[in-house]
Parts: C-alpha cells; sequence; structure tokens
C-alpha cells in the first residue's frame, strides 16, 4: 500500500505545525469552514505527515503550512493558505485578492508570521487531541 493510499479519494492533505497554537487556532477555522469536506488533516510531526514531506520531495526540515493534491499538485506558504481559503465556504474565498501581491513579497511576509508564531502565540508540547467529531478528519 503506497502512503498515498492512505489519503481518502478526493480529499486535499493539509499539513501543519501541530505543536503551533496559531497553527491550531488555523485548522480548526478550516475545519469549521469546510463545508464540502474538502479536507483531511496531519501533522508536520506525525510519522504520516514526515512520509507524505519525504513522498512530495519537499525539505523534511519545512516550517510551513502544506496543501497536497494527491497525484496533482502541492503547494506551501501563503499559495497554500490561498488554494485553501480558495476553497472554503464564508468570506476566506475573497482572501484571493492577497494574490495581486508578488509571490516573494506574500512569502516574505509568511515567513515573518511563521517564524515569529511561537513567541506570539505560544507552543504546545504535544500535537492537539481532535475531539471526537473531528478525529475522522485527522490522518495518522
Amino acid at each position: 500500500m503506497s502512503i498515498i493510499d492512505k489519503i481518502p479519494p478526493n480529499k486535499q492533505l493539509v499539513l501543519f505545525d501541530g505543536v503551533c497554537n496559531f497553527c491550531d487556532e488555523t485548522i480548526h477555522k478550516i475545519i469549521k469552514a469546510d463545508k464540502d469536506h474538502l479536507f483531511v488533516f496531519t501533522s508536520l510531526q506525525s510519522n504520516f505527515g514526515k512520509e507524505i514531506v519525504k513522498h512530495i520531495g519537499i525539505n523534511p526540515k519545512v516550517d510551513s503550512i502544506i496543501l497536497y493534491q494527491p497525484n496533482i499538485a502541492y503547494f506551501t506558504e501563503s499559495d497554500a493558505a490561498l488554494e485553501i481559503a480558495k476553497q472554503l465556504s464564508g468570506f476566506y474565498p475573497l482572501l484571493q485578492i492577497g494574490k495581486v501581491v508578488p509571490k516573494t513579497v506574500r512569502n516574505k511576509i509568511y515567513q515573518y508570521i511563521a517564524k515569529n508564531r511561537y513567541k506570539w502565540y505560544g507552543k504546545k508540547e504535544e500535537c492537539m487531541v481532535p475531539s471526537a467529531e473531528v478525529r475522522a478528519k485527522f490522518l495518522s
């Protein structure tokens, strides 16, 4: 069985920093706005997350949210955030206006936030344990 086979059909995988409070909040917002149930999740720290990063061919020290669309594409940093937002309900698709900003500038802003996220929002000792209702959306 391939690592990709662990991802349910027609789902996109969001890989995130599982010990980051800001990232945890963001994942909960995505889950709430994911009315079409397009996304499943795993932390970058999990064995599954590490296997996916290796499979994609990304540096294993990546410090970014990753959106993986199996056998199609993957996105990191601001591209991942915008691609996820585009597919959510509510006001999130309006964030596509951010694409008028050059990618290099968007990613510099993304990297600045990523660099300071623990200082601003704190860090957990371990990855979150999802509630029973969202547990099925998490892969390990």
